[in-house]
């Protein structure tokens, strides 16, 4: 008699010692026993691919009802009736496979006998194995959510992540890949990027999205940017839980992404208007700002032309003021906003001297830190050294040698941290900070003389964000411009310099 085998485990089986190994082996056997002649096998193991076992059964299914009469085929062996048949619908397609084709079903271990008891008993464990399949189906997604609820995603984890055999951190960051993941971020929220220059810019920069496809292409682009994954939402269900993986992408920055994915961020590589291309964005509903030039004649034949700044949200709300800024406005408000760090001679000599004096003390704390600290460091090498005798002398017992060589161990990894945060220092921090201040006196002389491009450069330089309203313009300032806007360091309770 021809008979085909049909082989089948879950992903965990194999772990119980029910492999497939184990299930051919003996189909094999009983086949022999019997006389039986295979002459095809059919094998899956669902851990192999999502599906592999639906389209391994089909194929089997088909070719054994292509092939029966030709081959003569008259059973399909396997293991037992689970192998086999996971639900009921299976189960009916075989008992037609029987009936049209005259191909039974035969086992190793399960039995059944002719008759209508025989088909009871049949029918009876195909509706077990089916109940066996739906319940697991409902145990495994009660476990994924639950996965999900207590912060940690399900499958595979995106580009950036790692899946770790780690079970309080089964996601973690990938080392090179989490890289381009902040630097696609960073790129990109700049909105000076489409995806093509973004695509260059990190093949340049040495950045590989897969060994088979190096390049970021726009879907890979698109996929990363709009994956709410990266600041730390887990989406299952209609709900969203909070990740307690690390996170790679601030809030701020992803969200920066997103308007200049939907459009609220207008990119231009050449920019006609000086505060055009999402330089100024409107306070109300965070659009860009959008200029136009306005030509009037006059009455002696002259030309008066105007560059004017509306808000580009073609939809406003119904709350949403009229917007509308003269370019000059916009120039002396900024000029005036820059004229505030300019300090009266005698001040910025003072402050000069200040800086001068106290990077100079962090010099001397970074040099007397270091000395303690490598005098530290000889000092717990020698009692490792004292440690080490006292235990081969016999005097200091096992189980008080390795506490304590623990506790050296991490005080001394403690100390070569420390001595590496001081030799990070860096020698030039004193000239850089003189020459960020100096600029900042000379910086509303620096935007009278300057061109558009320069301006945008100056305006970026100085200020986090740029908002405007239908009354006001106002400059988020970087640090430490913030800092000599403010000029803490010049008042005391009466006002005076201290």
């Amino acid at each position: 008699m021809n008979v085909v085998i049909w082989a089948r485990v879950s992903s965990r089986e194999p772990k119980e010692g029910y492999s497939i190994d184990a299930q051919l082996r003996a189909n094999r056997d009983r086949a022999a026993k019997n006389g039986w002649t295979v002459l095809r096998e059919f094998v899956v193991a669902e851990s192999a691919k999502r599906g592999a076992e639906r389209v391994a059964f089909n194929e089997m299914f088909r070719w054994v009802k292509a092939n029966a009469k030709r081959e003569k085929i008259k059973a399909i062996l396997c293991h037992k009736l689970d192998r086999v048949c996971r639900n009921m619908r299976d189960a009916v397609r075989l008992q037609e496979l029987e009936d049209e084709c005259g191909v039974q079903l035969a086992f190793v271990e399960n039995q059944f006998g002719p008759g209508a008891a025989g088909a009871l008993s049949f029918n009876v464990m195909a509706a077990v194995a089916q109940y066996y399949s739906d319940n697991l189906r409902t145990e495994v997604l009660k476990g994924m959510d639950e996965k999900v609820r207590q912060g940690w995603p399900t499958g595979l984890a995106p580009f950036g992540y790692l899946n770790m055999d780690d079970k309080n951190e089964p996601v973690q960051p990938h080392p090179v890949e989490s890289k381009a993941v902040l630097r696609i971020f960073e790129l990109y929220s700049t909105g000076k990027y489409t995806f093509e220059r973004l695509r260059d810019q990190l093949a340049a920069e040495g950045f590989v999205y897969r060994p088979s496809q190096p390049s970021f292409n726009r879907s890979a682009l698109s996929y990363i940017l709009n994956n709410r994954f990266y600041i730390g939402e887990l989406h299952r269900n209609g709900s969203i839980h909070q990740g307690k993986y690390r996170i790679l992408i601030d809030r701020k920055t992803f969200e920066t992404c997103q308007d200049i994915l939907n459009g609220r961020n207008r990119r231009m590589s050449h920019h006609i208007h000086l505060f055009s291309g999402g330089l100024i964005r409107c306070a109300h509903c965070g659009f860009a700002m959008t200029g136009e030039r306005i030509r009037r004649k006059l009455l002696d034949g002259g030309v008066r032309e105007h560059v004017y700044y509306r808000c580009a949200n073609n939809h406003p709300a119904d709350d949403h003021p009229p917007l509308r800024w003269r370019e000059e406005d916009m120039d002396d408000v900024i000029l005036e906003e820059f004229k505030s760090f300019k300090m009266p001679l005698d001040i910025a000599e003072w402050f000069r001297v200040t800086i001068r004096v106290a990077f100079s003390d962090v010099e001397e704390l970074q040099r007397q830190r270091k000395q303690a600290l490598a005098k530290r460091r000889t000092e717990l090498a020698g009692m490792q050294d004292r440690l080490l005798n006292g235990y081969l002398s016999g005097s200091i017992e096992e189980t008080a040698f390795n506490a304590k060589t623990a506790e050296l161990k991490r005080q001394a990894a403690e100390v070569e941290e420390s001595l590496d945060r001081a030799n990070n220092y860096d020698p030039d921090a004193p000239l850089r900070a003189l020459a960020l201040f100096d600029f900042s006196q000379r910086i509303a002389e620096l935007w009278e003389g300057s061109n558009s491009e320069v301006k945008r450069e100056i305006l970026d330089c100085v200020s986090l964000n740029r908002t405007v309203s239908d009354v006001s313009l106002c400059l988020t300032k970087r640090r430490p411009f913030d800092f000599l806007a403010e000029r803490p360091f010049l008042k005391n309770g009466r006002g005076d310099r201290t």
